[in-house]
């Protein structure tokens, strides 16, 4: 079982993160996944995250305790969830907006700029998804056809051909990277 915590502050989409990731382990891997999430009452601004098992058997817990892979997108959720990472973990920031401290155990950690991407597509919205992208390249919990099948079920119609593009921007540079750092 892989206990994953994605995390920035309200209105970048981070419960969405966990719900695609959840959906196309679910439905298109044909795995087990479970979904919880917290945010904070300001909503939009403030810190949030979406917690989710993905296991090859049935889930009988639906709470994560020490996430095995941290997504953070902004530096008050790297402060905030880093601590709870277990040592051998994977971290993956958002190099624009997270600055990370030394790194402690055997932490892995993967940056790249989605914000930056995303503007340059054109929306800063889409952040998350391009971050999708490189989360599904370096990590492989899921499929990159999975995703490409639970995007469209995930967002508005008028947004989908964006968020592929999204995606696949991401997902690119995941592969880039790998190539670099293995």
């Amino acid at each position: 079982m892989i206990e994953i915590r994605f995390s920035g502050f309200g209105g970048q989409g981070i419960i969405k993160c966990g719900y695609i990731v959840g959906a196309a382990a679910s439905i298109y891997d044909t795995k087990h996944a479970t979904m919880t999430q917290s945010f904070g009452p300001e909503a939009r601004g403030s810190a949030c995250s979406s917690q989710l098992l993905v296991s090859d058997d049935r889930i009988l817990y639906p709470y994560i305790n020490r996430p095995q892979i941290l997504v953070c997108m902004s530096q008050e959720a790297y402060e905030k969830y880093e601590p709870n990472l277990v040592d051998d973990g994977i971290l993956i920031i958002d190099e624009d907006l997270v600055k990370s401290k030394a790194l402690r155990g055997k932490i892995k950690m993967h940056s790249m700029p989605a914000t930056r991407f995303s503007e340059q597509l054109g929306n800063k919205i889409i952040a998350n998804v391009v971050m999708l992208g490189f989360f599904t390249a370096v990590t492989g919990i899921v499929t990159y056809d999975s995703m490409k099948k639970a995007i469209p079920d995930s967002v508005p119609e008028r947004a989908v051909s964006l968020n592929l593009r999204a995606f696949d921007r991401g997902y690119e540079y995941g592969k880039e990277y790998l190539k670099k750092t293995n």
